[in-house]
């Protein structure tokens, strides 16, 4: 019986730490660009995760913008950005070295794939 308790506690223990492993791993700068009826859109982001919070920026040849209501979970993670005071919702995948985000645009659905930006050492 405590044999069985431990192994419990131990594959729960672990599975919480790799979520804040993958969690921790979204945090830095990414770059790719957004797919719109007009071609391709360039973005860049930087992500900041604390707990599960999301923080950073959307950058692009526009400028920069906040990112607010920022939640991660697991490898999903959700996020709005106010672009000329429309509120975007972005939706988002975490895949190691690449993410996928999905937004809507005005009844356009959007979609982009972002690659994480190598830290010159």
């Amino acid at each position: 019986m405590k044999k069985r308790l431990f192994s419990t506690i131990a594959l729960v223990c672990g599975a919480f730490l790799i979520c804040l492993a993958i969690a921790a791993d979204l945090t830095g700068k990414w770059t790719g660009s957004i797919k719109t009826p007009n071609g391709d859109f360039p973005v860049k982001y930087t992500f900041k995760v604390d707990g599960e919070a999301l923080t950073g920026t959307a950058d692009s040849d526009q400028g920069s913008i906040p990112i607010t209501d920022g939640k991660i979970s697991g490898n999903n993670f959700v996020f709005n950005l106010n672009f000329n005071g429309t509120p975007l919702k972005n939706v988002g995948k975490f895949y190691g070295d690449s993410i996928t985000i999905d937004v809507n645009f005005q009844g356009t659905n959007l979609h982009g794939m972002l690659k994480r930006v190598e830290e010159k050492k």
